[in-house]
């Protein structure tokens, strides 16, 4: 027994040591063939993994977003192209109001011009009238003022000599004197 208990003695302590004693097993130079048909059938299985499943998912949702985006581009270029004959039709229609404001404005220019020209004509006739019965008040006037003229020349000439000759002079001489000094 003192054997046995010598033998498990040393094969603990064997079994202590040999899990100490080697080196890492993935650089053990025994282990690489092991290691790399491991690593390989690793691979393959991943490889099939993601091409048979992850790839296809991702290859779907990249084309479904390119289409999206391909979509969306179309969209815009129409909606682009709906505006530009939006606005071509919107400055057409702007040009066509603009001329049509400006023949609305010569011709109320024009009619308001001939109204003008109208009322001037009926103003001048009105104001010619006017002048003329002016005038001739004028000269109805003139003509009164000279007779008045006459008479109070006369009147102050006979008051001029009566007064420096103290002498009443006689009213057909002073008369003539004042015609022939009014005629010039």
């Amino acid at each position: 027994m003192a054997g046995d208990a010598k033998g498990q003695k040393t094969g603990a302590h064997t079994g202590a040591d040999g899990g100490h004693g080697g080196g890492f097993p993935p650089f053990e130079s025994q282990y690489f063939a092991s290691q790399l048909v491991s690593l390989v059938i690793a691979f393959v299985a991943l490889y099939i993994i993601v091409s048979r499943f992850a790839l296809p998912k991702v290859g779907g949702t990249i084309e479904a977003r390119q289409n999206a985006i391909e979509g969306d581009l179309a969209q815009a270029q129409k909606l682009k192209d709906e505006s530009d004959a939006a606005l071509k039709a919107y400055e057409g229609e702007l040009a066509a109001a603009r001329s049509r404001a400006q023949a609305i404005g010569n011709e109320t220019r024009e009619k308001m011009n001939a109204s003008a020209e109208a009322e001037r004509k009926a103003l001048e006739e009105k104001l010619a009238g006017k002048l003329a019965d002016a005038e001739k008040q004028i000269a109805a006037t003139r003509t009164a003022a000279m007779g008045n003229v006459k008479s109070i020349a006369a009147d102050a000439a006979g008051a001029i000599v009566q007064r420096l000759t103290g002498a009443t002079p006689d009213a057909s001489a002073v008369a003539k004197a004042v015609d022939a000094s009014l005629k010039g």
